[in-house]
């Protein structure tokens, strides 16, 4: 199967220099933590900026030189739209870099999605920490039927898709983790779907799929549902999903066009296992749902679902999933993020870990990184 792979930029300090015109992009933290993360830069004003002649450069840091890692993302466009920079920044610190003509040099690949028609319609994602799927046609009205989002368990920097669709044994840890989340007729790790009547409704698993970019650091793919009547609201719904290098948490675009009404009530939401006290972080007014699930032997996974301030909600304790309920309206998509963790994994290994993670996430959103172009 074909593969993009990750641009790994270098430099010949002893014959290249910046680019044409010395020109250089600064980018600050102004938040107390470090961050390592994407930048992303619209490709017309890095193109102009830089003076490019060609799609094809290398990125520098100007105090040390060391190389940064870019892709750059079509979003399903011929030409690309955007560029993204993989940088890691100081709290309260800034990083400038600038552009040389070198020819970047290839690393393996961070992030990865492909449609699974081997495993009933299956459609997987990764990134170098976490693996998700969707249920397609195929599955839907059989015994194995589940409806939102599943978490594939990792514990390997590995891309693992492929190998586990393969061998067909992923449900035992042979090293690198397993698949032992329990979707069942829930949200999973974060899906969406109507809410009418004050019930959840499942509609029809997805129809069509659209990559729209397939890594390096960044993959971000469409899911198109087709028409359908929902408790008398004609709904059609789509989702887009962008998974970054290093990151737990999906961003998930929810869109739906309902010719009954101009807006549909939706919920978001995440599995309920059976407990007496669940560990579950519930922040109204920042929008977090964070629960770490109960141990299945040595096995923990935590589940996240984070929804704009703007966005108003409600939260719903169901007997099998908690959920977040708003409105979605026509022409206006609903952005949230939501994904898991793996205990196991050995970087979030309890729920105050967990906690922690989501909330810096919230707090990184609402403090992006700044970015200053030089004269």
């Amino acid at each position: 199967m074909k593969r993009t792979f990750i641009l790994s930029l270098t430099l010949g300090l002893s014959s290249i220099a910046f680019a044409q015109n010395n020109k250089t992009i600064t980018v600050k933290n102004p938040s107390a933590v470090s961050r390592t993360e994407l930048i992303s830069i619209p490709y017309a004003t890095f193109e102009k900026h830089f003076e490019l002649k060609k799609n094809v450069f290398t990125i520098v840091d100007s105090k040390d030189k060391a190389e940064l890692a870019y892709q750059l993302e079509k979003l399903g466009q011929p030409t690309p739209q955007n560029v993204l920079i993989q940088v890691s920044i100081a709290p309260k610190s800034a990083l400038t870099f600038g552009v040389t003509g070198n020819n970047p040099k290839t690393v393996a690949t961070k992030t990865f999605a492909r449609y699974v028609p081997e495993r009933k319609d299956d459609f997987a994602w990764e990134n170098d920490i976490a693996a998700f799927r969707a249920y397609g046609k195929a599955l839907e009205g059989s015994s194995e039927d589940a409806q939102g989002f599943d978490f594939w368990s990792k514990r390997t920097n590995d891309l693992i898709i492929d190998e586990w669709y393969k061998t067909g044994d992923y449900h035992a840890d042979h090293g690198k983790g397993l698949d032992y989340y329990s979707v069942g007729q829930t949200l999973g790790v974060g899906d969406a779907t109507p809410f009418i009547d004050q019930q959840v409704v499942y509609h029809k698993h997805y129809r069509q799929y659209e990559v729209l970019d397939n890594g390096p650091l960044r993959t971000t793919f469409k899911l198109i549902y087709e028409p359908e009547n929902v408790k008398g609201q004609n709904i059609q719904v789509e989702k887009t999903v962008s998974l970054d290098a290093g990151s737990q948490l999906n961003k998930i675009r929810y869109a739906i066009k309902n010719t009954t009404s101009s807006s549909t009530p939706v919920v978001v939401g995440v599995a309920k296992r059976k407990e007496d006290k669940p560990q579950l972080l519930n922040d109204t007014k920042k929008g977090i749902l964070a629960y770490w699930e109960p141990a299945e032997g040595d096995k923990i996974t935590g589940t996240a679902v984070i929804l704009p301030n703007k966005v108003k909600y409600v939260f719903k304790d169901s007997p099998k999933q908690f959920l977040l309920a708003t409105t979605v309206k026509n022409n206006s998509p609903l952005t949230y993020f939501a994904g898991a963790a793996f205990n196991k994994a050995g970087k979030i290994t309890s729920f105050d870990q967990w906690q922690s993670y989501v909330k810096e996430f919230r707090n990184n959103l609402n403090q992006p990184l700044t970015i200053k172009y030089s004269k």
